[in-house]
Order: structure tokens, then C-alpha cells, then sequence
């Protein structure tokens, strides 16, 4: 059966604060380990009051730092907000940290409105134009040091850091097909072009020294719980995030209340239906079955499942069940 992984934006809730923020990821990641998922990313955000993800390779060492197995990396950092040689410089020092567990995901997108791009990009030259010669430049500076080279990012020389390009459209498929490197498509929230990109990247995809044939990883919502209708409650709170973010008004993760979906006006549940396609929320056996149908659907060699849960112990509570929906998958095919 295929890897599961996490994806976490360090979710900030209702009542709390960013430093409640960053010790819930730690606990997840370490909850992760145990559970015996594959990778455990975090992602760059911006000016957004519900993350604590900005500052995500210092995110990446404090999370990690009670697991043993578990991949660790970004989902993704936003590469044009930064100079390659210092995001080589971060993960080279976080693969110093962690050795032979990081991943770096790369984004062309400012993680955050124009005013953010703005302030980030400030003393920057270009933006998401550039994206694929930065690609290039991390990379190698990432790799192999040059004999006379004059610039080298120390750490991060000679790691070989694994790369992953993200996207939510076909440009992010086209780039890592060309780069032969693997592609994550942000599904969880932009499943519109996901198919399409999907096939772009491997009809097209040439191999490279980091992989040999295509690789695709989905992001996936879950939210998952002991009965259908727990689920749907808990998922409340991802449906009022969604539609704050798209009213303009972003806010901290509000505690689950059904009632809000009343609010919901028939334009903003359309958003909701096209925006949360790829999601599976209810019980260990309603979840299998979604799970399952997706697989099948899209062939994805990895899920990145991303579970935002107000309460902390139900939201680990949804990670052990897709866990065992993996196992129960996993076993179901072996006996096929």
C-alpha cells in the first residue's frame, strides 16, 4: 500500500497562541513517527493569523526533535521570498540536524497576499518568474561542491537534499517533469487542474540522478472519527476556515459548531463543494471507502493528508484512524 504522510500548518486556535501552536506540532510529528507515517511537512504561510508556519525550517528542527524515523521537510517553502543559498544553508543545517531525513518542497507562490509578497520580496530582484532558475541554483548548491568554487552554502554543500516541486496548476507539473524531480499537487485546496497535471508530469517526466520515474503525492483532507456524525462536527471548523479565508476575514481555528454551516451562503457551499473535493471526512469505514476510491482514481504513488482539527486529541485521534485505514487497505490488496 502506499506511504501516508502529514501535512501541518501549525493551526493556531481559538484560546491559544502561537507558542501552544508550535508544541502541538511538535506532538504531532511525534505522534506521526509512532503511527509509522513516511514524512512529516510543514508549510510556509504568511501574514495569516490562524498559522504559525512562517518561519518553517526553524518549524522543521523543533517539531522533529522527539522523532526517530519519520522524514521531516517543507510542504512547502515558498522559493521566491527567498535566496536559494540561504534555503540551502537552512536545510543544509537542518540535514546536519537530521541526517538522511529531510525534504525540501518548493513553491513558486508567495504564501500570502501582494502586501505580503510586498514586504517579503522587498530587497529581492524578479518573483515567481524566476522560479525555475532558483529551482536550479538550490539545486545546485544543494549538490556536489565544485572544485574552485567560490560560493558555496555551508552547510548544505554535497547533501543532495532530496527536491520536490509543488504546485495547484500545470506549471508546477511541467517544471518537475523537465527537472525529473518528484511533484506534489495541492489537492487539499485546489484540486481544479489536479488530473490534468497529474498526467502533463508523467507523460512528460524525464529521469534524473534524484529519480528515475515519475512520483506523485496528493494532498488530501481528513478528518476522521469513531462515527460519521463526529466527523462532520469536527469538520465545522475546517469548513468556517475556508470561507473566513475567502470572505476576507482570516481568523484562528474556531472550535467545531455545526450551526455555522447556516451562515453558509449557496455561492460560498459551491466554493466549499469545488475547493474541498479531495477530502474524506467520517467514520474508520466511511473514510476507507473515500480513501480507497481516490487511490484508485488518481494513482497517487503518496497521500499528504492534512487533518484540521480544533481539539488536539481528536485531531490525533484522526491520524491513528487513517493510519489503521491504511493498514486495513494495505492488507485488503495483499490478500487480492
Amino acid at each position: 500500500m502506499i506511504p501516508f504522510s502529514v501535512l501541518d500548518l501549525a493551526p493556531i486556535v481559538e484560546g491559544s497562541n502561537p507558542q501552544d501552536a508550535l508544541a502541538r506540532a511538535r506532538r504531532l510529528a511525534t505522534h506521526a513517527d509512532r503511527l509509522g507515517y513516511n514524512r512529516y511537512w510543514l508549510a510556509e504561510h504568511h501574514n495569516m493569523p490562524g498559522i504559525a508556519s512562517a518561519a518553517t525550517a526553524v518549524m522543521i528542527a523543533h517539531a522533529g526533535q522527539d522523532t526517530q524515523n519519520i522524514r521531516l521537510g517543507a510542504g512547502g517553502i515558498m522559493l521566491p521570498n527567498h535566496a536559494p543559498i540561504m534555503v540551502a544553508e537552512q536545510f543544509g543545517t537542518l540535514e546536519a540536524i537530521y541526517p538522511g531525513r529531510i525534504d525540501l518542497g518548493l513553491g513558486r507562490a508567495p504564501g500570502g497576499d501582494q502586501l505580503v509578497s510586498q514586504a517579503l520580496r522587498r530587497t529581492m530582484v524578479g518573483g515567481e518568474d524566476r522560479f525555475p532558475k532558483e529551482v536550479m541554483e538550490l539545486q545546485a548548491f544543494l549538490g556536489p561542491v565544485q572544485p574552485g568554487q567560490r560560493v558555496q552554502a555551508v552547510p548544505g554543500g554535497n547533501t543532495n537534499i532530496p527536491l520536490w516541486i509543488l504546485g495547484s496548476s500545470t506549471f508546477g507539473a511541467q517544471l518537475a517533469a523537465y527537472l525529473g524531480l518528484p511533484y506534489a499537487f495541492a489537492s487539499h485546496f485546489a484540486p481544479q487542474q489536479m488530473k490534468q497535471a497529474i498526467s502533463i508530469y508523467r507523460e512528460t517526466f524525464q529521469p534524473s540522478e534524484q529519480l528515475k520515474k515519475p512520483y506523485v503525492m496528493l494532498g488530501y483532507n481528513m478528518i476522521a472519527a469513531d462515527s460519521d456524525e463526529e466527523a462532520d462536527r469536527l469538520a465545522s471548523s475546517l469548513r468556517r476556515t475556508f470561507v473566513n479565508l475567502r470572505r476576507g476575514t482570516p481568523t484562528r481555528l474556531a472550535p467545531p459548531d455545526p450551526s455555522f454551516d447556516a451562515e453558509i451562503q449557496p455561492h460560498e457551499r459551491t466554493m466549499l463543494e469545488a475547493t474541498l473535493a479531495c477530502t474524506a471526512i467520517g467514520s474508520p469505514k466511511t473514510v476507507s471507502e473515500k480513501v480507497e476510491a481516490f487511490l484508485a482514481d488518481t494513482g497517487a504513488d503518496e497521500l499528504i493528508l492534512s487533518a484540521h482539527v480544533f481539539d488536539e486529541k481528536a485531531r490525533l485521534r484522526s491520524y491513528e484512524i487513517a493510519a489503521e485505514v491504511r493498514e486495513s487497505l494495505s492488507t485488503s490488496k495483499a490478500a487480492e
